[in-house]
């Protein structure tokens, strides 16, 4: 049985569906209405600064305060807080720290019993830190089908299932009928439910959320803020913005895909374009075609695989497929339309709901993901130790960002912990390597993941070659 996607070209029905969608992130909408905090304008000392208003930047702020309630910290962001890969990412967050339980143990056989255990105590601390500092971000824990389109692809499900009990995860394996009597696609022929360590979030109100509370924890925070330079002083590094500075002992480097103003840890981060789109709220009898009254997030088995999800409003999410590398590296606003992924994104929305056919797409958007080696956040330290950093999530660092936030903070500290002992902690990714060799590579490496989604999974002698080296890549 071949493929579900269609090999012709996206129609012009295809092509209408998103032709008058907001070219802008969906998530952003709700916040971004509120005051700005005001650019760094004036020279100013702080125990620690953070460079990065994300995520990571956001959960080591309010780690610091926990800590020390008096210690001093500057958040310095180029634009907005929550405005990079925080805003723009599927509201999937999981318990993994390790981009899926099959990749940890490839990577860390030897410590993934003690991160699968780290990983689900962020998950629940995570938790209870929404709750303990009043965010508002649609968390609901419905769990995510991983579906399977191809029959070659039910075996991997059945493994997959089997090292998820093996480590003590709630699943379930389900057949067709069972799979779309829980999301109605004829391209379904069987799915694995994670039923534990997963949530589904509204990926802006999350990053406002923790943003609003480090404000009131005292952090201050400057937006429009872009970091230009680093320099490292007798006992201290200081920060430069176009129009004013930051001294401080100690200082957290969390700009995810954007330059990390090391050229040391730039080698180890490919940004890897994603994109998405999101419908416009569906009708009752439109809800009533797909089903999913359970409200699973879900993402099929591909290499190039796509993630989709439902909203508190009514709406579908559908992103992934297409991993886009432009050469050298190029982040910023002018990436983030791309019309022919978002024709191939409407092609296959439709073919995975045809019932849906008619409806319309509101927003599409583009963001960049910190892709790294080994799909996961890896950490390291700078200017005599006076800098520490938390990168490379790879796209499921909605939750994994909260742990490395912490880790980061605890390098900066001299804590000795469990987690900073970590081999996973201690040793960097393999890099990439430098222009032009890198995007050559990239962009063989996509070639043949999708060629192996053409030819039933098989992998051919690159794919096999980069597996061998420990650097095997999915989109």
């Amino acid at each position: 049985m071949p493929s579900p996607w269609p090999q012709s070209e996206p129609t012009p029905q295809h092509r209408a569906a998103y032709a008058d969608a907001e070219p802008r992130p969906f998530w952003l909408e709700a916040v971004e209405d509120r005051a700005a905090h005001e650019p760094l304008t004036s020279a100013t000392e702080a125990d620690l600064c953070i460079i990065g208003g994300g995520y990571t930047g956001l959960w080591a702020a309010l780690a610091a305060k926990e800590r020390d309630p008096a210690r001093e910290v500057v958040i310095l962001e180029a634009t907005r807080c929550g405005h990079g890969a925080s805003g723009r990412n599927g509201g999937f967050m999981e318990a993994t720290l390790t981009h899926g339980l099959a990749n940890g143990i490839t990577r860390f056989p030897q410590e993934i019993e003690q991160l699968e255990r780290l990983g689900h105590q962020n998950f629940a601390d995570l938790r209870d830190d929404l709750a303990r500092y009043g965010v508002e971000c649609d968390y609901e824990t419905p769990g995510v089908l991983n579906v399977a389109l191809e029959p070659r692809e039910l075996k991997d499900l059945e493994d997959e299932a089997e090292l998820a009990r093996r480590y003590g995860h709630d699943t379930e394996l389900l057949d067709a009928d069972h799979a779309r009597a829980e999301v109605n696609s004829p391209t379904y022929l069987g799915a694995l439910w994670h039923r534990g360590g997963a949530a589904l979030v509204h990926p802006g109100r999350l990053a406002d959320g923790l943003r609003a509370a480090a404000g009131a924890a005292g952090v201050r925070i400057h937006e429009f803020s872009a970091v230009r330079a680093l320099s490292r002083n007798a006992g201290t590094v200081t920060a430069r913005t176009d129009a004013g500075i930051v001294t401080a002992p100690k200082v957290l480097l969390a700009t995810s895909a954007y330059k990390a103003l090391l050229r040391s840890v730039n080698r180890y981060i490919a940004p890897v374009y994603d994109y998405a789109l999101m419908t416009e709220p569906l009708t009752e009898a439109q809800q009533q075609a797909i089903g999913w009254r359970h409200r699973q997030g879900v993402a099929d088995m591909g290499n190039q695989f796509h993630y989709y999800r439902p909203t508190a409003d009514g709406r579908i999410l559908y992103g992934g497929y297409d991993a886009v590398y432009r050469y050298g590296g190029d982040v910023g606003p002018h990436r983030d339309d791309d019309d022919a992924t978002f024709a191939t994104l409407s092609q296959h929305f439709f073919t995975t709901f045809p019932q849906l056919e008619g409806l319309r797409f509101s927003h599409r958007w583009g963001g960049a993901i910190d892709t790294c080696s080994r799909f996961s956040v890896f950490f390291g330290r700078a200017h005599g130790g006076r800098l520490a950093y938390a990168l490379g999530y790879t796209g499921l660092g909605v939750g994994a960002s909260r742990f490395g936030a912490r880790v980061a903070l605890d390098l900066l500290d001299g804590c000795d912990t469990p987690a900073t002992r970590l081999e996973m902690v201690r040793r960097r990714p393999v890099p990439f390597p430098p222009e032009p060799l890198r995007s050559g590579v990239i962009q063989l490496t996509r070639n043949r993941l999708a060629a192996a989604d053409r030819n039933e999974g098989r992998r051919g002698l690159w794919l096999r070659t980069l597996d061998r080296l420990g650097l095997g890549f999915d989109s």
